[in-house]
């Protein structure tokens, strides 16, 4: 979405994928001047044969991600949160789904498989949590805490496919009947991988057919062979480099269909992001591994991160394709790797993320200019505009709070929102008046040279 904005006579005309510059200035945040509460999360949780402790330790870092989300104005957003796996079976975009493969429950593949449907658990009275603010406080559709029954929904088992299709999952999910009421219209949607292998959407289950010369052993790096296009043949041992999504395979999806079933969610791309938790996209390579159980040995993509957990040595191999989804969402997307023994870390950088979709106006004044050397701390330089969708080429600015006006702006510390800088300023914005519902709030400061 391209708009033109104007504020005075110094606003420079940019897309609104683009940094901003405003007289010197440059845009640092964006939010409704409506703020809206409403975020749905939907987890995509590879549950094939190795992500058992991936998922348990999905489920321990998850109160992590709340608690930045609870810095939100307000405090804990108007949640609906689902959970998917990558277990799509042998279905694909071009037909009908293929013959079975492999042994069903130990990483075999089966018609539609979970289809995309929202798993749930005894404690939930709909096929996904809800977690909204109600008159009297919070109205939930669970029994226990949220950190329990979370806990006990991404824990989706690892009895999954093991060609595993979360772009597909995604896509499904969208659109699958079955899960009607998920998706809130006014709503923010994040979206969450996690998965210790890339995607494999099929657009072909022919893909899955017994070994031949032409598609080699039955084996994931069918995935890559076919999924993915690097400078150097695919085929042959050793680096890769320039890898991206294959565009014209026969057997794997491109990625736009899932890149536009996603936007197609929402009404305004700005209430979208999503974020994966998965292997490092890089270094590529190709290898010679003994499969498992022995035998011959064969070409196998080289796993791209390795971490010592508590059950022993875990691996994850280079996420090309869903590095390259995650891409189509400048600004509001996040990769972080799955190789760590604790996704605390990635779990809070993907909290800041859908926090950013709901109005985070903390400043990390470490990048902006200090206006004043004789007061102690950063004394940012800042303007704060609204502007309509429907005028984008009008501005309202606001003054600071100090001028004595009724809408208006101040700077103030406050650790609990900004816990993370070392200063805890943001940006509050008072309001007397109302402001249209199409009206977006842009703040844009000085950076520091």
């Amino acid at each position: 979405m391209n708009r033109a904005l104007v504020l005075v006579a110094l606003l420079s005309v940019v897309a609104c994928k683009e940094t901003i510059v405003v007289g010197g200035l440059s845009e640092v945040a964006s939010m409704r001047s409506i703020p809206n509460r409403d975020l749905d999360i939907l987890f995509v949780i590879d549950d094939s044969a190795s992500t058992g402790d991936k998922q348990a330790r999905l489920a321990a870092a998850f109160p992590q991600m709340m608690d930045v989300l609870a810095q939100v104005e307000g405090g804990l957003p108007n949640l609906h949160i689902g959970v998917i796996t990558t277990d799509m079976g042998t279905s694909s975009s071009g037909g009908p789904p293929g013959p079975a493969v492999g042994v069903i429950g130990q990483g075999g593949c089966s018609g539609v498989g979970k289809d995309g449907v929202l798993q749930r658990t005894q404690q939930m009275s709909d096929a996904w949590l809800t977690d909204v603010e109600g008159p009297t406080g919070r109205v939930r559709n669970y029994t226990g805490t949220l950190r329990e029954t979370f806990g006990e929904l991404a824990r989706v088992g690892y009895s999954g496919c093991g060609f595993e299709q979360p772009l597909a999952a995604i896509k499904r999910a969208l659109t699958n009947p079955v899960n009607t009421g998920f998706l809130r219209d006014e709503a923010n949607l994040a979206i969450v991988i996690l998965s210790d292998e890339d995607d494999c959407s099929l657009k072909s289950s022919a893909m899955l057919g017994p070994e031949s010369p032409a598609l080699g052993t039955l084996h994931s790096f069918r995935c890559f062979r076919f999924g993915v296009e690097c400078k150097e043949d695919a085929n042959t041992v050793g680096p890769k480099s320039g890898c991206i999504a294959a565009t014209a395979s026969p057997f794997i999806d491109e990625l736009d269909p899932f890149i536009d079933a996603v936007l197609a969610a929402k009404s305004d791309e700005r209430m979208l992001m999503t974020a994966a938790i998965v292997g490092d996209p890089f270094p590529v390579a190709v290898e010679l591994r003994t499969p498992p159980g022995g035998g011959t040995v064969q070409p196998s993509l080289a796993h791209s991160c390795v971490v010592d957990a508590p059950t022993g040595t875990e691996v994850a191999d280079p996420a090309v394709r869903i590095a390259g989804f995650l891409e189509a969402f400048p600004d509001r997307s996040s990769l972080t790797s799955i190789c760590s023994p604790d996704l605390t870390n990635p779990l809070q950088i993907i909290g800041a993320s859908a926090k950013k979709l709901m109005g985070d106006t903390c400043l990390d004044t470490s990048r902006l200019a200090d206006t004043s050397v004789e007061l102690e701390g950063v004394q940012p330089s800042c303007e704060v505009a609204d502007i309509r969708d429907s005028a984008p080429n009008a501005a309202t600015v606001l003054p600071l709070c100090s001028s004595g006006a009724p809408d208006c702006y101040e700077f103030v510390a406050d650790a609990a929102a900004c816990p993370a800088t070392d200063d805890h300023l943001r940006v509050k914005i008072r309001r007397a008046s109302t402001v249209a519902d199409d009206s977006w709030t842009y703040i844009r400061c000085q950076l520091a040279r």
